[in-house]
């Protein structure tokens, strides 16, 4: 099976670092699903958008500015892919991924960094956004499809806090220091790290 991540967590757990990180390190393929999710009330609709990203190897861009589904993109299945954003990690999307990672935050932190980050665009939105999250929680349950689960917190395992900290909560899956290395392995099976 071809290496594919898919990164899921409530808003402003740390998905969006550590998949850009992956990607930037390993050159795989990233898919954000905020281009995916088809306004303010569509994470399930995204979710279900994943389904056929990993199917076809097509997505559609939605635009946020006109409200509307914009151009088409496509990856290349044969290639590495990581997929990342609240309602990658559902039973039939882990069905068709090599690795599932859920990422966990406590709430007020989670707030505190979407909100740094998005401001008053997201400020009207955290509300709906939040119970979205918890009927996609309820319904999928992604952290019993995760193969871990990892803190979010910034400055775990001594990694510098300008870059994503990952500490495993369960299960463990390596003793290397560098709390990434596992994941760049595992989209990149030939690298080998120091």
């Amino acid at each position: 099976m071809t290496p594919t991540l898919l990164i899921d967590g409530r808003s402003g757990s740390g998905k969006t670092e550590l998949a850009t990180l992956l990607a930037r390190d390993t050159g795989a393929q990233l898919v954000r699903m905020d281009a995916l999710y088809p306004g303010w009330g569509g994470l399930a609709q995204g979710s279900a958008l994943v389904t056929e990203l990993l199917t076809t190897g097509r997505w559609r861009r939605w635009d946020w500015e006109l409200s509307r589904p914009a151009e088409w993109h496509e990856v290349d299945l044969t290639r590495p892919l990581i997929v990342e954003g609240c309602g990658a990690l559902t039973a039939a999307n882990r069905a068709l991924a090599s690795h599932g990672i859920w990422i966990t935050l406590d709430a007020e932190t989670r707030k505190q960094r979407a909100l740094a980050r998005d401001g008053d665009t997201y400020a009207p939105h955290w509300d709906e956004w939040a119970a979205q999250e918890e009927a996609f929680i309820t319904r999928e349950n992604p952290a019993s499809l995760a193969d871990e689960i990892v803190n979010g917190a910034d400055g775990a395992d001594g990694v510098d806090a300008a870059a994503f900290a990952a500490q495993p909560i369960a299960p463990a899956t390596s003793t290397r220091p560098d709390p990434l290395a596992r994941w760049r392995a595992l989209l990149d099976p030939a690298r080998v790290d120091e």
